[in-house]
């Protein structure tokens, strides 16, 4: 039988199609036995089961083809929380956690903000949001059945009650009192952007991914019927890709919204662009 250090020696396999070769075998095989990442450093001897390596090696083989580990296993870390993940939506990224960041410092003084999240997918951004302020009440959207069922699983498994989740093209079934923020990570790849043929990205959604006029019609969309939406002196908030800041904060000027604000991942590129509805 195998151990669960021979079986974690397999993250050779990986170095030409992730950068995380020995957490991805980590992540697949502890999925497989059902245990923590600590499991496996603590008890490296112990053996699995042949089920269990066959099951492993299965998943081990989808990854090597490029098949992201978080559809493989079903879900993603994002902020504090753990989130079911299908191919019906992207993948949370790390770099969106930026959203939740910005947020938070934009609303603190709000003990009992109304947000906005548009296109919300996993429902990630909201849920998070919800998760650090259980006094704000959050609206999540998406147009696609498949994300608005992904989002209602997991704010049940989150157990948190301040997210509506509804079914909305953009802003077309969403009413109620303005709010005091928007926020959106909104389709922002031009169709012919080579990253499109990347590992691990031809397996998402393309929906999600891909918007026209370079990149900018949705965030375009977004920007132009804000203002129906937000009370005076609200945010909007958008993330955008790494040479658009320019463009986005433009469209932003244009439509008269004021203060306008660009900020940086932890790889400094410009990530999130916003301003304020005066």
């Amino acid at each position: 039988m195998n151990t669960v250090e021979a079986l974690l020696k397999q993250s050779c396999v990986l170095s030409e199609v992730s950068d995380s070769a020995y957490l991805d075998v980590e992540l697949l095989l502890g999925f497989c036995l059902q245990k923590p990442r600590s499991y496996l450093r603590a008890w490296p001897e112990a053996l699995v089961s042949d089920a269990v390596v066959k099951r492993f090696l299965q998943l081990l083989s989808r990854r090597q083809r490029g098949e992201p580990v978080a559809y493989l296993i079903g879900e993603q870390g994002f902020w504090s929380l753990d989130l079911q993940v299908n191919e019906t939506t992207l993948i949370p990224r790390p770099e969106t956690e930026l959203m939740v960041e910005v947020a938070l410092r934009l609303l603190h003084e709000h003990s009992h903000a109304r947000v906005l999240d548009l296109g919300t997918g996993t429902g990630a951004i909201a849920l998070a949001l919800a998760s650090e302020k259980p006094g704000w009440q959050l609206t999540a959207c998406d147009k696609e059945a498949g994300a608005v069922s992904l989002a209602l699983q997991n704010r049940q498994a989150l157990g948190l009650t301040n997210v509506n989740v509804v079914q909305s093209d953009w802003y077309e079934q969403i009413g109620g009192p303005p709010f005091d923020l928007i926020v959106s990570n909104p389709p922002y790849i031009d169709a012919d952007d080579p990253h499109l043929q990347g590992v691990g990205v031809c397996y998402e959604p393309r929906s999600a991914l891909v918007a026209d006029n370079q990149g900018l019609a949705d965030i375009a969309h977004i920007i132009e019927h804000a203002d129906g939406y937000l009370k005076s002196g609200a945010w909007l908030m958008l993330e955008h890709g790494y040479d658009q800041a320019g463009a986005v904060q433009q469209l932003l000027l244009k439509r008269g919204f004021k203060q306008l604000f660009c900020e940086q991942d932890l790889s400094g590129i410009d990530r999130v662009s916003g301003g304020r509805w005066i």
